[in-house]
């Protein structure tokens, strides 16, 4: 498997545990807080780590890819089309972030699927 321009850039790095609970709380924030928690930790944290920052953008760009999602599921709603999307999307969110978040403890990065790369490093 070809590594990610992440895992390039993270060849070994080993974070510390306080960066790895950063990127957890970047990615489990989101589920609650959409793409409010991912900001909280790139403000608080990204500056000192580039693994936390790394973390959070890919969080925030995975919300944002959400967020347009849902518009455009709710928009659909009317055609009934919309329930055929927003369900899916609402179990993914939830499913990914846990994923991301366990990922970024274990020291790992991950990549959401199917994401916007709107924000960069």
């Amino acid at each position: 498997m070809t590594p990610t321009p992440l895992q390039d850039q993270f060849q070994g790095y080993t974070p510390t545990e306080e960066e790895r609970t950063w990127g957890l709380i970047a990615h489990s924030s989101a589920i609650f807080l959409s793409f409010l928690g991912p900001i909280i930790a790139l403000l608080a944290k990204g500056n000192e780590s580039k693994w936390v920052r790394a973390h959070a953008i890919e969080a925030i760009n995975f919300n944002i890819t959400l967020a347009i999602v849902y518009a455009v599921g709710t928009v659909l709603v009317m055609v009934v089309v919309g329930i055929c999307i927003l369900i899916p999307a609402g179990i993914a969110s939830v499913i990914l972030g846990v994923i991301a978040g366990v990922k970024a403890f274990q020291g790992q990065q991950y990549r959401y699927p199917l994401t916007l790369r709107l924000l960069k490093d």
